[in-house]
């Protein structure tokens, strides 16, 4: 495996990525890329460059080093109400780190655990997928950045200023943590496990990105090592050839090109779990700029969501005529009970129609048909509602990071 610092000006220049014949890994290969064009996103400073990376389709740039690509809300439009799987070609990119492996492997690869275990191990992928050696195990479920839709925060936050396309629905496949850590063989006092990927920081202080997991949580039987997205290997971009994947947790739990986990006998005090990615302590995670919580947590779940994906902001659409209305809706991990409708700013509410769920864990696809009686505007309501009873809120609690985002969506149409 080959490491060099990655520039965003170099990447596009070179972007192309292909696979390495007869290894059975993936390098960067010259390409030309498309002239980029932009993007307006409904928040102040939103304007964004439309590029292509390698193995992706056009995506909204948000940053280049470290590189941070959004899908467009348009994309996750479901053209079939029982399959909301977000293409591996369309899923957003998040690094937080600048410098990422331009050259791997998969042949060569290894993954080993160590720390507080019996016997630790050394794993290719080639061991994760012998089903002599370990079982594999897939699932659908949605990965989504912390920050997503930090953009829309007011009053504005630091960070990421993502619009709603830091998520993705997709079905991974790969081995469940829990087997390798019992044929790691965990030690008595085992507290946590962290994990550690190729990706690092331009500068030597800078902090290397690992997340931990308490042990009750990376022995539930549902964090995978997955090597397989959408029945094909893991684009390089996200996370080739092997990453973690924590159904129910925010993406910055979903570490990319994973090549260390480690069980510890302590809370692991990295930064990236000790300072960055937390939230208020307190029962709403909330707070004000001119009151902030004086305790913090690691943040975990995400909330319940739900999108309009077939009309965007400023539609134009018939009077007298039916409008197809379809969208997308997710939470934390107990799954999509309703989702509802309102035509007239929120003054009325009627159920959409579900689709199959691919899973609690997954994204929901919904449809209604909307029929405007007369020419004028229109404000459209999404609202979901979690098996849990956890409802979208109509406002939007504030907390300084700007995570946890899920105000009710209001798309403005006009009828003509």
């Amino acid at each position: 495996m080959d490491s060099t610092e990655l520039s965003r000006r170099g990447f596009l220049k070179t972007a192309g990525l292909l696979g390495a014949a007869g290894l059975g890994g993936a390098r960067i290969a010259s390409a030309a890329t498309a002239s980029p064009s932009t993007i307006t996103l409904p928040f102040e400073n939103g304007t964004r460059t439309i590029v292509q990376y390698p193995q992706k389709k056009p995506l909204i740039l948000l940053t280049g080093r470290a590189i941070q690509l959004e899908t467009p809300l348009t994309m996750f439009d479901p053209t079939d109400i029982d399959m909301p799987v977000t293409s591996n070609d369309s899923f957003f990119v998040r690094y937080h780190n600048a410098t990422i492996p331009l050259t791997i492997d998969s042949a060569k690869h290894t993954i080993t655990v160590s720390g507080n275990v019996n016997t630790p191990l050394a794993l290719k992928v080639a061991d994760l997928k012998d089903p002599a050696k370990f079982q594999s195990i897939e699932f659908y479920a949605v990965n989504a950045c912390t920050g997503n839709s930090r953009g829309f925060n007011n009053p504005r936050v630091t960070g990421g200023q993502w619009a709603h396309g830091a998520q993705g629905n997709a079905k991974w496949t790969g081995v469940a943590l829990k087997d390798i850590l019992a044929k790691a063989g965990l030690k008595a006092g085992s507290v946590q496990v962290t994990f550690n990927g190729l990706d690092q920081g331009a500068e030597s202080q800078i902090p290397d990105f690992i997340k931990a997991l308490d042990v009750d949580v990376a022995n539930n039987g549902e964090v995978m090592v997955a090597y397989a997205m959408n029945g094909a290997d893991l684009p390089f971009l996200n996370g080739f050839p092997v990453r973690l994947v924590v159904p129910g947790y925010t993406g910055t739990y979903w570490v990319k090109h994973l090549y260390e986990i480690t069980v510890t006998t302590s809370v692991y005090d990295g930064f990236y779990m000790s300072t960055a990615y937390r939230e208020p302590d307190n029962a709403c995670t909330c707070e004000t700029p001119d009151a902030l919580s004086p305790t913090t947590r690691p943040v975990s779940h995400p909330r319940v969501r739900s999108f309009l994906t077939s009309l965007i902001e400023g539609a134009q659409v018939k009077s007298g005529t039916a409008v197809p209305l379809r969208g997308i809706a997710y939470d934390g991990g107990s799954g999509i009970k309703a989702v509802d409708i309102s035509v007239d700013g929120g003054k009325t509410w009627v159920g959409a129609n579900l689709g199959k769920s691919l899973g609690n864990y997954a994204f929901r696809a919904w449809e209604a048909t909307f029929t405007p009686a007369t020419p004028g505007p229109f404000a459209i309501k999404v609202r979901a509602t979690a098996n849990t009873g956890e409802v979208q809120p109509e406002t939007q609690f504030w907390q300084r990071t700007g995570y946890g985002f899920n105000a009710i969506e209001t798309v403005n149409v006009t009828a003509i």
